[in-house]
């Protein structure tokens, strides 16, 4: 699995704020672990700040960690939401992965974690 310890963070500027950010990866790849055929997808993270935000050169090489990874939509997707909520802290959070279509079907998933607004 793809090693959490990639991911930094920086201090929140304005950490008593609500505020929303987002984050859209749209060239995340990893490999379907029952063919080996490479998997094609979008990764949109969206939160709410707590005291930390994740740095995005960190976040982009975690991301960029999974390449080579035998593993399915629905993991991928919770992997990502429970390293950054461990990281983060987030007040609130939303992980959604829009995988491209394979064999006509495409895929979203979705993790959500506290409460948005």
């Amino acid at each position: 699995m793809p090693d959490a310890k990639l991911l930094e963070t920086f201090a929140n500027p304005h950490p008593r704020r609500p505020y929303t950010i987002e984050h859209v990866a749209e060239e995340f790849t990893s490999l379907c672990p029952k063919t080996g055929h490479p998997d094609f997808g979008s990764v949109i993270l969206r939160y709410g700040p707590g005291r930390t935000c994740v740095e995005l050169k960190s976040y982009k090489l975690y991301l960029q960690s999974f390449r080579n990874q035998g593993i399915f939509y629905e993991d991928v997707t919770n992997c990502i939401a429970h390293d950054l909520i461990g990281l983060m802290k987030p007040r609130w959070l939303i992980l959604e992965t829009r995988w491209r279509g394979r064999g006509g079907i495409r895929s979203t998933i979705t993790v959500s974690h506290g409460r948005q607004g």
